[in-house]
């Protein structure tokens, strides 16, 4: 099998997002570019990077023999020799990928086998050990690093500017332009789920003809379906739209959520701004490890500053305080609390 390609330390193809889970200097390489070697790693709980890895992997093998044996292996189901048996030369040649699936439930015998197949690896398989990154069973991915092993890391993605540039990439896979806005429209729309975005983002691909996927586009296909969430009451709040920030909030509310993250939202928001303001001149770069902040939520947090004073940042910090005491049980009525909050909030900017 040939040796896997390299690729940047990232889990989505973009440099930007990589977490590395490990202190070994074996390759890292993206889902896109990994190619069968002898032993892959494919770590982390994010299943869409996990699949596209697999997938890949499997798609190579094929084209370079297509006579190539695939097995799958559940850890949990795994019995003695399984491994041996799989990764045994057939009998009328061509390549063989074993896939174990679920390594951190493995058993005493799956975790026996693969230790003592790391120590001579077959040159002629690929064996990919996928694995969610957890702590059991870390010792059989400590050895495969020790061997240099290729290892595709799949970190889940839950920063709002990571999603942003996963779907940024995903247009750059399918060789479309889009707009910086659409995307933003998009991930709003879509909401949470990576596999949803990334199904979304083929949708448009395959759907809209026009040489450039623009915010019509994504209103067109996706605009009935923006998840209303709590930062997106407290962006309308701190921007002084009272009737759209309410407007938002009981549209929450109405889809059943919850109050106390609906004010830890706002909070967030509004402590972020107070600190940034607080904080004077300098570089975003500079300023954030002290205030536990991203350079980019600095800058943000510099743009919504607009209209904002620091009589006006005061009484949205005493609002919150009332708030957060009314919805952890200190009020009668816990949805006034929240509402009170954002008019407050939306009427103390300038």
């Amino acid at each position: 099998m040939a040796a896997a390609g390299a690729g940047s330390r990232s889990r989505s193809g973009s440099k930007s997002t990589a977490k590395s889970t490990s202190k070994a200097n074996n390759p890292i390489v993206t889902p896109d570019a990994v190619r069968p070697a002898p032993v892959l790693l494919v770590v982390g709980s994010e299943s869409i990077f996990a699949d596209r890895a697999v997938s890949n992997v499997l798609a190579a093998a094929r084209a370079a023999d297509p006579e190539t044996e695939v097995e799958r292996m559940e850890a949990a189901g795994y019995l003695a020799g399984m491994l041996s048996v799989a990764t045994s030369p057939s009998l009328f040649g061509g390549g063989k990928v074993v896939v174990l699936e679920n390594v951190e439930q493995a058993n005493e015998a799956l975790v026996t086998d693969v230790t003592g197949y790391l120590r001579n690896p077959s040159q002629e398989a690929c064996v990919v050990i996928r694995h969610s990154g957890v702590l059991r069973a870390r010792p059989l991915l400590e050895a495969a690093r020790a061997l240099n092993a290729p290892e595709v890391q799949c970190q889940p993605i839950t920063r709002d500017d990571e999603k942003v540039e996963f779907a940024t990439n995903e247009f750059r896979r399918g060789d479309r332009k889009i707009t910086a806005a659409a995307v933003r429209a998009l991930v709003d729309a879509v909401g949470n789920d990576l596999r949803e975005l990334a199904a979304s983002c083929s949708q448009l691909m395959n759907d809209d003809e026009t040489a450039r996927i623009d915010v019509d586009s994504v209103e067109r296909y996706f605009g009935g379906r923006v998840e209303v969430t709590g930062f997106k009451v407290a962006d309308a709040a701190v921007a002084g739209h009272a009737e759209e920030a309410l407007v938002l909030l009981r549209h929450a509310l109405a889809t059943g959520a919850d109050p106390v993250p609906l004010v830890a939202a706002v909070a967030m928001k509004v402590r972020g701004l107070a600190k940034v303001s607080a904080a004077g001149r300098g570089s975003s770069a500079s300023m954030a490890k002290s205030l536990g902040m991203a350079p980019w939520q600095i800058d943000r947090a510099r743009r919504e500053l607009n209209g904002w004073d620091e009589s006006g940042l005061a009484t949205a910090v005493m609002a919150l305080a009332e708030a957060d005491a009314g919805v952890k049980g200190g009020g009668r009525d816990p949805v006034y609390a929240v509402e009170r909050l954002v008019l407050t909030v939306a009427q103390s900017r300038r």
